[in-house]
């Protein structure tokens, strides 16, 4: 079996979607949810869905995650464990694509889709099987689920007062690609209530990569 072919954007491309909702997170206290260390970009939903992304040398990437609903894909030993038939997420794919899949399930966790970047395309194993990635929701991928998530987790920001945040506000934290200030954060949140330096800190580990 061969690779397919997937339609996501650069990691490049995310990382300003993925800062500004770290930003957020970690502005309001919540900083697990949504971060960056050296060399993985984190996200989850607090709910047992999450999404990792491992960069790897030459500019390769792995994305791997879950959503513990929707996953229709049973790798490694949650194959046994729910006897369900195994989804082979790693049939046809160089060996690089398996240590972030490995370090997952050696965290507990079980793992519906692995997908590798390499050369400006993204390919997966081939299979018919849901695997769970659309509705994990990862900011990232779409501006619209990026400033929806934004809005949606800003609103109750004290600073705010219950309204909606300024859109200019949202997508300028967005455009900073990761390089974001605590100006942009406070532009958000309003003046007070939350930590602006913590936000903007959050969203700034996104450039170490």
């Amino acid at each position: 079996m061969g690779l397919v072919t997937i339609d996501l954007p650069e990691p490049r491309e995310m990382r300003g979607r993925w800062a500004a909702f770290a930003a957020v997170l970690a502005a309001r206290g919540w900083g697990r949810g949504c971060h960056a260390t050296d060399v993985v970009w984190h996200f989850d939903d607090g709910g047992g869905n999450w999404a990792d992304l491992h960069h790897v040398d030459g500019g390769r990437a792995v994305l791997v995650g879950h959503d513990h609903e929707y996953s229709d894909t049973y790798f490694g030993a949650a194959a046994e464990y729910f006897q369900e038939p195994e989804t082979d997420l790693l049939a046809g794919a160089p060996g690089w694509w398996a240590p972030p899949a490995q370090a997952a399930m050696d965290r507990g966790l079980w793992v519906g889709f692995v997908y590798g970047y390499e050369d400006g395309v993204w390919h997966r194993a081939e299979y018919g099987l849901s695997d769970g990635f659309t509705s994990v929701g990862l900011p990232a991928v779409d501006d619209d689920r990026c400033r929806e998530l934004v809005a949606e987790f800003t609103q109750e920001a004290p600073g705010l007062a219950g309204e909606a945040p300024d859109p200019r506000a949202v997508d300028a934290l967005i455009a900073a690609d990761a390089d974001v200030t605590e100006a942009h954060v406070r532009a958000l949140i309003g003046p007070t209530g939350w930590d602006a330096a913590a936000g903007a800190a959050a969203a700034r580990a996104f450039l170490r990569v």
